[in-house]
C-alpha cells in the first residue's frame, strides 16, 4: 500500500470530528496513487485529488484549485481552438460584448438584466445584463464546459460520463444603491431536478480578480452535508433580480469563507453547499463563468409535493412563454433541452 494511501486512510478516520476554522487556501493540483479509500461519499476515489483534497471536499463541500486555467492551458488550448493565441477568458469576455450588442443570437440563451441598473455596460441604452444562461448552443462560451482542465477534475465528483447541464457567464454590476447586486444564499439543488446530488458539480472560474469589495462568493462550509432546504424570493427593500431564490432557514452564525480568488482560479463545489455573493461596490463589473456538471448516470425525479415545486412552476412559466409551448413542457425537458453530453456516456439523464 502506498504512503500516500495509509495518509488517506488516516485522514478520513477522522471525518466525524468537529472541523477546524476552515480557510480557502491555495490547494495543489499534485497527482497522487492511492488505492480504494473507505467512507468517501461526496467525492470518488480518483489519483488527480490529493488526500488532503479528498478530506477538504468530503468534510467542507468545496475545493479550491488555484491557477486551474492557467495561461499555458489557455493558450495552448485556444490555439487548437480558435486558429489564434488569445487567452480564452479574453476570448469568453469578447464573446459577452457581441451578445450584449446583440450582434449574435443564440437559441436557448437567456439574457438577464439587474432589476436596479438603467446602463449597460456596453448598450448605454439598455439595462445592464447581469447574467446570462444557458449558452450551450453558443460554441466559444460552451467551450469552457469541454476544458480539459476543468474535465479532469469534475470526473472526480461526477465520474468518467460527463453532462454539463446548466451554464452561466455572471456579470455581476457595480451595485445602484438598492443593494440588488447581491445573490441570496441558496443550493443550487433547488433548481435541478435531477438526482443524485453527490454526483453532481459546479465549476466556477474567475474571469478577472474577485474579492470581497466586487462581490466574491460566500459559502457555508459543510452545509452540503445536510438536505435541501426551502427556498424563496427574499423580501428585500430593493428587491431581487428573477429566479434569485434564497433559503428559507438557515443559521446566520455559521462560519463563513469568502472565496477571494485571481483569473483563472476555479472552485468545485456541491450542490446542497449554501452559497451566495454580496455587492459589487466598485465601479467596474465583475465576472465569471461557470457549469454546473452531472453524472450521465444521474436521473430525472418528479419534484411535485416537494419544496422545488416553487421553482418548477416558474421554470415552465418562463420556458412555455419563451417557446409558445404548451402547458404539456414538464420540468424535466427543460433541463433534457438543455444537457449536452461531455465525455462519456449518456446513460439516462
Amino acid at each position: 500500500m502506498s504512503r500516500a494511501a495509509d495518509r488517506l486512510r488516516l485522514l478520513i478516520s477522522h471525518l466525524d470530528r468537529p472541523p477546524a476554522a476552515v480557510t480557502a487556501a491555495p490547494t495543489s493540483t499534485q497527482t497522487v496513487t492511492h488505492s480504494d479509500p473507505q467512507r468517501l461519499r461526496y467525492s470518488l476515489d480518483a489519483d488527480l485529488l490529493t488526500p488532503e483534497q479528498h478530506l477538504f471536499y468530503e468534510e467542507n463541500g468545496f475545493l479550491l484549485i488555484k491557477n486551474l486555467v492557467s495561461d499555458d492551458d489557455i493558450d495552448r488550448f485556444s490555439s487548437i481552438q480558435n486558429l489564434g493565441v488569445e487567452p480564452v477568458c479574453v476570448f469568453f469576455r469578447r464573446e459577452f460584448e457581441r451578445i450584449c450588442r446583440q450582434e449574435v443570437k443564440i437559441p436557448g440563451l437567456v439574457v438577464m438584466r439587474d432589476v436596479a441598473i438603467t446602463k449597460s455596460e456596453f448598450v448605454p441604452d439598455q439595462k445592464a445584463v447581469s447574467k446570462i444562461q444557458d449558452f450551450q448552443e453558443d460554441p466559444e462560451l460552451f467551450r469552457y464546459c469541454t476544458l480539459p482542465e476543468i474535465l479532469k477534475y469534475v470526473e472526480c465528483f461526477t465520474g468518467p460520463n460527463i453532462m454539463a447541464m446548466h451554464t452561466m457567464l455572471i456579470n455581476k454590476p457595480p451595485d445602484a444603491g438598492k443593494k440588488t447586486s447581491r445573490h441570496p444564499m441558496h443550493q443550487d439543488l433547488h433548481y435541478f431536478p435531477f438526482r443524485p446530488a453527490d454526483r453532481i458539480v459546479c465549476a466556477w472560474t474567475a474571469m478577472e480578480k474577485v474579492n470581497r469589495q466586487n462581490g466574491c462568493l460566500v459559502v457555508l462550509p459543510g452545509t452540503h452535508k445536510g438536505t435541501l432546504k426551502e427556498h424563496d424570493y427574499p423580501e428585500w427593500e430593493g428587491g431581487v433580480n428573477k429566479m434569485y431564490h434564497g433559503v428559507r432557514d438557515y443559521d446566520p452564525q455559521h462560519l463563513r469563507v469568502h472565496l477571494a480568488m485571481e483569473k483563472g482560479d476555479t472552485v468545485f463545489f456541491h450542490p446542497l453547499l449554501i452559497h451566495g455573493s454580496g455587492m459589487n461596490q466598485t465601479k467596474g463589473f465583475r465576472k465569471a463563468i461557470s457549469c454546473h456538471y452531472a453524472s450521465g448516470d444521474c436521473y430525472y425525479i418528479d419534484v411535485k409535493g416537494t419544496t422545488q415545486e416553487n421553482i418548477e412552476e416558474e421554470v415552465k412559466g418562463i420556458a412555455s412563454k419563451k417557446y409558445s409551448l404548451s402547458d404539456a413542457i414538464t420540468f424535466q425537458d427543460t433541463w433534457a433541452f438543455r444537457g449536452r453530453l461531455v465525455q462519456g456516456e449518456r446513460i439516462s439523464i
